[in-house]
This record gives C-alpha cells, sequence and structure tokens, in this order.
C-alpha cells in the first residue's frame, strides 16, 4: 500500500510558466516530479494546492503525492537529495505522511499572499517588486481594501472565461502596510480566483494614485465585470504566503 505525503517547498517564479505542468513549457510541477521520480526511484505525480501563474512566487507551496516508500520524514536525506538535484530557485521544505484522502487544493482551509510595490527603483529587487514612483495614499488603499470584506463574488477580479463552478471567495484578512519605500498588500481567503490578486492591486493602485476615489471599488465588486476593474498589477511582486491545514490530517 502507498503512502500520502504533502510536500512543502518554495520557489522563485522568475523563470517558469508557473506551476502547472503545460506542454513544453517549464514549470515548478514538471521540475518537482522529475526529482521526486528520481529520488525515489519510483514514477511520482503530483497534485498541488492551486496554481501559480508564470512569474509568480511562493514562499510555501504545498503538494501531494503518494509513494511506496512509508517513511520520508524520517529520512532527513532525502530532503537533501531532492535540494541538491532541484534547481537553485526551487527548494523542498519539509514531507509530511498524511492521512491516505488528505488533499493538498481541497482540504486546504487558507490561502495567503502578499503582493510587494516598491516605491523607489532598486536593481535588487527589480524581480521582487513592482516598482511605482511617486508616493500613494495607504490610507485610501485601505479604505477601499475594508470593502472586500463585504462581498463574496470577485468576478470582476478574476480573469475571464475560467472553468470554475463559483466566482464566490470568503475573504478573511486584507490590508495595506507601508515600511519606508516598500508597500505590502497582505490578503487572506479561503481560495482566489485567477488572477485575483493582482487585479485587486491594479485596482487599489488607481484609488492610491487618486484616479479613483475609495468607494469606486465597491462599484467595481457590484458590477461583476471585468473590463470594470483597474489593470492587472505585473507578476513579479506577487507571493504565495501560506497555506493552512486542520492538523488532523497530518500522520
Amino acid at each position: 500500500m502507498k503512502t500520502r505525503f504533502f510536500i512543502f517547498l518554495s520557489y522563485d517564479g522568475t523563470s517558469y510558466h508557473g506551476w502547472q505542468v503545460q506542454p513544453e513549457k517549464i514549470t515548478v510541477q514538471a521540475r518537482i516530479e522529475e526529482a521526486l521520480s528520481v529520488i525515489l526511484q519510483e514514477k511520482i505525480k503530483t497534485t498541488g494546492a492551486g496554481r501559480t501563474d508564470t512569474g509568480v512566487h511562493a514562499k510555501s507551496f504545498v503538494a501531494h503525492f503518494d509513494s511506496q516508500h512509508s517513511d520520508l520524514k524520517g529520512n532527513n536525506n532525502i530532503i537533501f537529495r531532492l535540494n541538491t538535484y532541484l534547481p537553485e530557485d526551487i527548494s523542498v521544505i519539509d514531507i509530511l505522511a498524511v492521512n491516505k484522502e488528505a488533499h493538498a487544493r481541497f482540504d486546504a482551509r487558507s490561502r495567503t499572499y502578499s503582493y510587494y510595490i516598491s516605491l523607489n527603483k532598486n536593481p535588487f529587487r527589480n524581480k521582487y517588486t513592482w516598482y511605482r514612483h511617486g508616493d500613494m495614499d495607504v490610507n485610501a488603499m485601505n479604505r477601499a481594501t475594508s470593502y472586500l470584506l463585504r462581498y463574496e463574488d470577485f468576478t470582476s477580479f478574476s480573469k475571464s472565461h475560467t472553468q470554475v463552478k463559483t466566482n464566490k471567495c470568503e475573504i478573511y484578512e486584507a490590508g495595506w502596510t507601508q515600511k519606508e519605500e516598500i508597500l505590502v498588500f497582505k490578503i487572506r481567503a479561503n481560495r482566489f480566483l485567477r488572477n485575483m490578486v493582482r487585479a485587486i492591486v491594479g485596482s487599489m493602485v488607481d484609488i492610491g494614485t487618486g484616479k479613483i476615489p475609495p468607494g469606486e471599488i465597491e462599484k467595481i465588486i457590484r458590477a461583476k465585470n471585468r473590463s470594470t476593474a483597474g489593470v492587472s498589477a505585473p507578476a513579479e511582486g506577487l507571493f504565495l504566503e501560506r497555506i493552512e491545514y486542520d492538523t488532523g490530517i497530518f500522520l
């Protein structure tokens, strides 16, 4: 009988066409499955907790896979060997055994994303922030953010023509903070639509720069139309920070 495992990893998404395997594209999932198959000496297929788009980063991503090995946590050498095999922009953090029915995507209780904006040009931040010259009204952006907590249907912030059953999401917390020249948008929800965070950030920047008033965000949400929202923020500033699960699924 095979054992199911959750693998926790982080990656710099700059060189990848997102997480999910795609024909003739370099993806994080393809690299992980190759490494697991070589190191464990068996064919491994993974299922991710979601999908990150091209260029998006993950500080903590989770996927599950089944293996004929019964104890990978007890063999610390496995993680070392995986990290030696993987390219420098992907790192395995941990591997934990879970209940045989545990699912990295469907059992996730919440996901947290952060988006980083740099107000000054900095060559060492180019791959990990969106450079926007000039000040922004963070108070106005936070007033607009409060409207997100009042609604569930975020069609206006979703990529068009995606194959999902519903555009409803429950946002638990969201807000902007500023430390010197860096603005950070943090948002936690039960699920996210494709392109949702980047579309929200693009709209918030319109508010921060005075292009539209904070209350306009409510009209955008109610419209349920992607064309009413701002342009999508660039991928490089977006990080998947955390995915939460009930502890009971871990063995």
